[in-house]
């Protein structure tokens, strides 16, 4: 009986230590990108794939790890990856010394070079140096952009965020030409039948792993995992599958150019992407869409309406310090409404962001995105209500004052219901201009709803069709506060009315 216990005892016990969760290894990574690196699946937009959405799988299951993926704009992730929002990134990083310096790289999982393209007529562009005089573009921050950067010919260079974009302006003759790395070129201007690809490869460049330079015991159990993939072959399937084994990679890991297996990724994602779709498939896939908007649309809301609380409480404050406050409140008040009305927004977001744990101070991104868009509209409404204030004649809060009110009450009662209905129309429109810069917060990590419209048209290449249902979200979330503006500003109307 109690041999019998105990084994059940023992067998409880390894149960639970059995369903133990497992350690999240939290990935960073902009899946705006697009393919090949990672990106929304065009046939299930609930997953994240791509080659490299791969590796971090493959990573995880020899680290004994679960992947927990966390989004963040392309140029903010070294930055998000010092914060320690994340672990690894692993995002197309090219290897710089630059880099080296403030993160820890592991052996590159992917060599390549960049790669040059033109419109299919064009014979004048060959080489690099054709490029003279000419309009080019490029992602920022990039590799590519420092290449030609480099160049002693004048050369106009265009950067951009994504990808896609560079290449359907050359495509339109906005651009005479493209730069960029051979795996994006694989993907975006060779199955292009309006784009060729010329010259042979330019420049050369590493992908690494990243991780952080004081996590030296992680970045050592990555750095084994990763060699195990390499030596085991299961990292070159990967390439193999996405068309992306080629000799550079081959070469520096000593093995034969040749591969072994079909590019079936590369295959089924060409496919799917140019195959012609009726406007019922197409109303269906917007249909698919909706869910993923509509948290996106709930995100934008709850940081908009959170954020203009705090500028309109903020507001009237910094309105009322330097209408009635001592005259170093009153400088106070004047010093945040120009620093913060008179610089970027999106400036304000990375200092918060990602500035201020440098002096020890770190902010979720929710809370982080609120405080920026609070204190800088903040600022803005600080003016409306001042303005709003200064419209009521000097006279009244004498005469208020004159029949026994204190200043407090004057101001509650006579001042403050008349300045408010005078401000509503412009704080509503501050408001809805605060719902469309929320966009903004994407740059810390915030997945909002611009940000959604950007993963699934990069995936899906319906720019339009879906740029018009998620203006049309937009639309449709500020509309009803601008109702209520109206009908509360009718009320105030009416009861002064009936008061005179």
């Amino acid at each position: 009986m109690k041999m019998t216990f105990l084994f059940l005892i023992i067998l409880v016990f390894s149960n639970s230590v059995s369903a133990a969760p497992k350690a999240k290894l939290r990935w960073g990574a902009d899946i705006e990108s697009g393919a090949p690196f990672s990106f929304i699946s065009p046939e299930d937009n609930k997953k994240v794939t791509g080659f490299e959405a791969e590796i971090v799988e493959l990573l995880a299951k020899e680290l004994d790890m679960e992947v927990e993926y966390i989004q963040n704009s392309w140029d903010g992730l070294i930055a998000g990856l010092n914060r320690k929002d994340y672990d690894i990134v692993i995002n197309g990083v090219e290897i710089t010394p630059d880099r080296a310096e403030v993160v820890h790289f592991s052996r590159p999982y992917y060599y390549t070079a960049e790669a040059l393209a033109v419109r299919k007529g064009n014979t004048d562009i060959t080489k690099l140096e054709d490029l003279k005089n000419r309009k080019v573009g490029t992602l920022n921050a990039s590799l590519a952009q420092r290449i030609l950067e480099q160049q002693t010919f004048p050369i106009t260079i265009v950067g951009y965020d994504e990808e896609v974009h560079s290449y359907r302006d050359l495509e339109i003759e906005r651009l005479d030409a493209v730069l960029l790395d051979e795996a994006i070129a694989l993907y975006y201007a060779k199955p292009n039948p309006a784009l060729k690809l010329v010259g042979g490869p330019v420049g050369y460049m590493e992908y690494g792993v990243v991780t952080r330079l004081d996590d030296k015991e992680f970045s050592q159990k990555v750095k084994i995992a990763l060699d195990k993939l390499i030596e085991n072959g299961r990292l070159q399937s990967v390439l193999e599958r996405w068309n992306l084994w080629n000799a550079m990679t081959a070469k520096a890991w000593g093995k034969s150019s040749t591969a072994l297996t079909e590019p079936v990724a590369y295959d089924n994602y060409i496919k799917h992407t140019s195959k012609k779709i009726t406007l019922f498939e197409r109303l269906k896939k917007y249909a698919s869409f909706l869910p993923l908007l509509g948290k996106g649309a709930i995100m934008t809301l709850e940081i908009s309406l959170v954020s203009m609380v705090l500028a309109m409480v903020l507001g009237l404050i910094t309105a009322l310090m330097r209408l009635y406050g001592h005259p170093v409140v009153r400088w106070l008040g004047v010093a945040y409404v120009e620093v913060f009305r008179g610089t970027p927004l999106l400036i304000q977001l990375y200092l918060i962001f990602y500035g201020l744990p440098y002096v020890g101070l770190t902010l979720d991104p929710f809370v982080a995105a609120v405080f920026g868009l609070g204190l800088n509209y903040g600022a803005c409404e600080a003016e409306n209500y001042r303005a709003g204030i200064l419209s009521i004649p000097k006279t009244q809060m004498d005469a208020a004052q004159a029949l026994g009110m204190n200043w407090y009450q004057s101001l509650r009662y006579i001042i403050l219901p008349q300045a408010i209905r005078v401000v509503i129309p412009p704080v509503t429109n501050d408001f809805i201009a605060l719902l469309k810069d929320s966009s903004l917060v994407s740059v810390i990590s915030m997945v909002e709803l611009t940000t959604v419209y950007g993963q699934l048209s990069s995936s899906s290449f319906d720019y339009l069709g879906l740029g018009l249902l998620t203006a049309s979200v937009y639309f449709l979330i500020g509309l009803p506060f601008v109702r209520l503006a109206r009908y509360f500003e009718l009320q105030m109307a009416n009861t002064a009315a009936k008061k005179f």
